[in-house]
């Protein structure tokens, strides 16, 4: 009777717990892809609302920046070089400002927007009841904390940047000094390209490394109750040291091998739904121009701009997924997080 009566009992096994296990990166990616595949309707719900605000945001800049800064809006570049630099500096230096502006509030809400969707993620990878609902509160609950890690981000990575620019700058300044002392314009002239091509590449790896070194700080205040100062430690040991012996066991590595790819792939998506917006403004100039973007009747580009940031809603998520799942498997793979979840949720024995 009693074999009988747990025979009847409908049994619910937590899928997650069996599956938490260290990944091989090929698997992360397919894992990546399969979980964005069945929660596509609550992912799109989470990224919808982010994407809407950048897009508003954006496109707010460039009205300011046009009014601001109209020389870079009409003309061609022909016309603004004859200009007297008096004129064309002021407004080169407003649109450099408003740009970084906006690339720095995209940025910050990029974390906002990875945080919501990193607790909808983890907590239904542990096997517990989630909507996007509570993930958004989540996300918002850590404003304070997230918007502490993400200057002491800015500054850390400003410090990096300069280091990883500063030996191109010494190598063209001593160009010049070098081509000034011996009357060389040649060797100022090699010195100087070779020290901007180093400026150029070092500027390319301090956006790499930031990228990478502030990865899992989403996830971190997603799913841990620690202050901005700890998030900021937590998310550097996390990446830190190897997890596997050879080469593809160090973490900075594995983590830029999959983020490589998932970035290609979103950029793939990006170019995609770009098209429609590029051929409306392919009769009225150049797409790649900011002036044909003005030139453009917004009554004809706006409508094809939201069918662009709701594609975008829809395949962004994946990025969020990717870097919650790295998290979970560094966790994983670091502390046992697999086996203390089983021990958590095994219910003891009769």
């Amino acid at each position: 009777m009693r074999g009988a009566g747990y025979a009847a009992r409908p049994v619910s096994p937590i899928p997650a717990a069996t599956a938490l296990r260290p990944l091989a990166m090929g698997e992360m990616i397919d894992r990546a892809a399969t979980f964005w595949r069945a929660h596509v309707k609550p992912l799109f719900l989470l990224s919808f609302g982010f994407t809407l605000v950048n897009y508003i945001a954006t496109k707010a800049m460039l009205m300011v920046n046009q009014r601001l800064a109209p020389l870079f809006y009409t003309g061609n570049t022909e016309s603004r070089a004859q200009l007297d630099p008096d004129v064309v500096l002021p407004q080169a230096a407003i649109t450099v400002a408003l740009w970084t502006t906006l690339f720095l509030f995209l940025l910050w809400v990029y974390w906002l927007a990875t945080v919501a969707t990193s607790r909808y993620v983890l907590t239904a990878q542990l096997g517990e009841p989630v909507r996007p609902a509570e993930a958004l509160r989540r996300g918002f609950s850590r404003l304070g904390t997230l918007t502490g890690v993400y200057l002491l981000s800015l500054g850390w990575s400003a410090l990096v940047t300069l280091a990883l620019m500063l030996p191109g700058f010494l190598i063209a300044v001593i160009g010049v000094a070098a081509g000034l002392a011996s009357g060389s314009n040649t060797l100022a002239a090699v010195l100087g390209v070779v020290g901007a091509l180093l400026a150029g590449l070092g500027l390319v790896a301090a956006a790499l490394w930031y990228m990478l070194r502030f990865l899992l700080v989403p996830p971190v205040l997603a799913m841990e109750d620690l202050g901005a100062w700890e998030t900021f430690r937590r998310s550097g040991q996390l990446l830190s040291g190897r997890v596997e012996p050879g080469f593809l066991g160090r973490v900075m590595v594995r983590a830029m091998i999959l983020f490589t790819v998932v970035s290609l792939i979103l950029i793939s998506v990006q170019l995609v739904s770009g098209l429609p917006s590029w051929l409306v403004m392919l009769p009225y100039g150049n797409p790649f121009e900011a002036g044909t973007m003005a030139r453009t009747p917004q009554l004809l580009l706006v409508p094809v701009e939201l069918v662009q940031t709701v594609a975008q809603s829809f395949f962004t998520p994946i990025n969020f997924v990717f870097c919650a799942l790295f998290y979970l498997d560094m966790r994983v793979r670091r502390e046992a997080l697999d086996l203390e979840h089983q021990l958590d949720t095994t219910a003891p024995a009769p």
